[in-house]
């Protein structure tokens, strides 16, 4: 099979779109075609080539295994329109959702279910082909979920935005009370996501910080129960005044050295910062004060398909606030706008992208 790919990258180069030929899936491969893909702020580190680790260092992609040229895109709806012989829980016409951080499947972690934590990721739209095309493979049937009652531009968001944010907020979670503060920084797309879970999840007291006053309104209305403008000099201060006094954990969705070394400051006794955002930095901690506060610092990148699945139950459920989403046309031009509008700050929500952008949705 013979299809266009939008997004495709080599190092320090422009989006170009070429044709690839997609091999026939076989055991249980399947090929879908891409009805829906999000796009996500990390595809602007891959189209920069790294990460920013502070100190005028940097982590290459080519540092984490990571080859060029790649074909983005891993927010990723498709229908069925090819399956391998072993292939038994969908049919050709059948519209799924791709979880796409996929491992080795062979080591420990993989075996387990836990593929964010494989050494050797296989990541969709990193290391294999993904989203931004017309046609996508996936390697097995496992990794599709049915997402029937959920609109698909929503479930899209689902594979990063969504999963991100719940395996950040059970860890923030894990035993606060409901009305302990949370902290979320940036509320950007993944953010905002963070917040929604938040507020699906039962949490009250659920704090926004940001520096643009459009995204505060916006988590408002996703539950945030306070919100911060955080355009003064002192971000922590202003984060304490708000809320009254420390809080008991911090997710940080900008990982910048301002936003995580505020969050220590924002932290009471026994407090827990959840870092997720890549923009890059140092975060600086006096071991003294780790130890007397009992402060935890936790990275938190992706999560699990048992994630997936729990995030997609509270969509399907209806507990699940809709974060605000910009459709756009699944092209080359689109994709390189899409990713500038986000480095420019200029994305509230999620973009995503299909072949068809009059409507965010398709028939069922």
């Amino acid at each position: 099979m013979s299809a266009n790919a939008y997004a495709v990258l080599e190092e320090n180069g422009p989006i170009t779109t070429i044709e690839v030929d997609v091999p026939p899936p076989t055991g249980r491969a399947v090929v879908l075609e891409v009805t829906h893909a999000g796009v996500c702020h990390s595809d602007t580190h891959i189209r920069e080539g790294g990460y920013n680790l502070g100190n005028g260092s940097l982590l290459r992609l080519a540092d984490r295994g990571i080859n060029f040229p790649i074909t983005m895109g891993h927010e990723i709806v498709g229908r069925v329109v090819a399956v391998g012989e072993e292939v038994v829980g969908c049919a050709i016409g059948d519209l799924r959702l791709v979880y796409p951080w996929i491992g080795c499947g062979e080591c420990i972690h993989c075996l387990a279910g836990h593929d964010p934590l494989c050494a050797r990721p296989a990541a969709i739209g990193v290391a294999r082909p993904g989203g931004y095309a017309e046609l996508v493979s996936v390697p097995d049937e496992k990794y599709l979920l049915d997402f029937d009652g959920v609109e698909p531009a929503l479930a899209a968001t689902l594979a990063c935005s969504g999963v991100t944010a719940y395996s950040a907020t059970t860890k923030a979670l894990d035993a606060r009370e409901p009305t302990d503060p949370i902290v979320v920084i940036g509320a950007g797309g993944v953010g905002l996501m963070a917040i929604a879970t938040l507020s699906a999840r039962g949490h009250r007291s659920i704090v926004a910080v940001d520096v643009n006053p459009a995204n505060l309104e916006a988590a408002r209305g996703l539950g945030a129960t306070t919100t911060v403008l955080a355009t003064g000099e002192n971000p922590a201060e202003a984060i304490l005044a708000a809320i009254g006094g420390p809080a008991s954990g911090v997710i940080d969705f900008v990982g910048s050295s301002t936003t995580a070394n505020s969050a220590l400051d924002v932290l009471g006794k026994g407090g827990r910062l959840i870092l997720v955002g890549l923009f890059g930095g140092e975060l600086k901690v006096p071991t003294v004060v780790a130890t007397i506060k009992m402060l935890s610092v936790l990275g938190s990148y992706l999560g699990d398909l048992q994630d997936l699945r729990e995030m997609l139950a509270l969509a399907r459920g209806g507990q699940l606030p809709s974060i605000p989403i910009q459709p756009g046309t699944l092209d080359r031009e689109s994709v390189a706008a899409s990713l500038s509008k986000l480095i420019s700050g200029e994305v509230r929500g999620r973009i995503v992208l299909s072949p068809n952008a009059e409507t965010a949705t398709v028939e069922r």
